[in-house]
């Protein structure tokens, strides 16, 4: 396809059948990170995504929609939208559709958005604000499940430390449930994070097993509150550990000799917040 071709095809709705149509190949290889990189863009899958990253300003590429939603005004709005914006915009049949998501019964719209990731520099925390940084998460759900509370409650953003999985993964967009456009994501090294951590002023909360302090007894009010959590099978690297002003433990009654790093992020986190805000309680109730 030359310049001219491209130009006339950018912002128009293009009819698509076949599985070998590039624009399609270019989608299906999102669900490849190295692809992911490479364009930096990555899919959300839904209605209620597409329009809430709209909403919130992303920047969306392609908007994919099957046959069986054209008429559909909500569809039509996000189409003028993506168009507006020089986006292009697909009709698909749902044979494309479940080859581009890889499932039998596919959400019936899609969209290809550029990725947006914050400088570490860029993150103040303040005030009684709490933030969370995650070392070496590795399962795209927990990272998933994790955005998604951290957005639920109202913390201000996520720190990605060392080799994480990708927040952009398919599984883990599935998981945020939208969030992703919600909660800021920056990533850094161990080191820069530490040096970030000291001139930021935050108090580092972390969790550990040897943490001779339960989690119910801090006071959190000395924010704002930085709470880190460590990798799945390893937990918090000593550097990390021996930086913490506090770490502390979630007392468990039964067998289990851990809890998931999604739901313990997530203990911990609500824990953090009704000491920050007394009033979360009531609002969540």
């Amino acid at each position: 396809m030359n310049g001219r071709d491209e130009a006339r095809h950018v912002g128009q709705v293009k009819e698509v059948t076949s599985l070998t149509n590039p624009v399609v190949k270019d989608i299906r290889a999102l669900a490849q990170k190295k692809y992911r990189d490479q364009q930096n863009a990555f899919m959300a899958e839904g209605l209620k995504l597409v329009i809430d990253a709209l909403d919130l300003g992303w920047t969306i590429r392609t908007l994919v929609f099957g046959k069986s939603q054209r008429g559909n005004p909500a569809v039509e709005k996000i189409a003028a939208r993506t168009v507006a914006t020089g986006g292009l915009v697909l009709e698909v049949s749902e044979k494309v559709l479940g080859a581009i998501t890889r499932r039998d019964n596919p959400q019936m719209v899609l969209g290809v958005f550029q990725q947006r990731w914050h400088a570490l520099k860029d993150f103040k925390p303040a005030g009684n604000e709490v933030w969370v940084a995650l070392d070496r998460v590795r399962d795209p759900g927990n990272l998933g499940t994790i955005l998604r509370t951290v957005d639920a409650v109202g913390a201000k953003g996520v720190i990605l430390v060392g080799e994480t999985t990708d927040p952009f993964a398919v599984e883990t967009v599935r998981a945020t449930m939208g969030s992703v456009f919600a909660v800021p994501v920056a990533k850094a090294s161990v080191d820069a994070f530490l040096a970030w951590r000291k001139a930021a002023g935050v108090t580092l909360v972390g969790t550990h097993l040897k943490g001779s302090v339960d989690y119910r007894t801090v006071d959190y009010k000395k924010g704002p509150i930085l709470l880190v959590m460590g990798n799945e099978q390893q937990g918090l690297p000593e550097p990390i550990a021996s930086a913490c002003d506090t770490l502390i433990r979630i007392p468990q009654a039964g067998r289990a000799d851990s809890l998931n790093l999604a739901v313990a992020t997530g203990v911990a986190l609500y824990e953090i917040r009704r000491h920050a805000l007394p009033t979360i309680g009531k609002d969540m109730a």
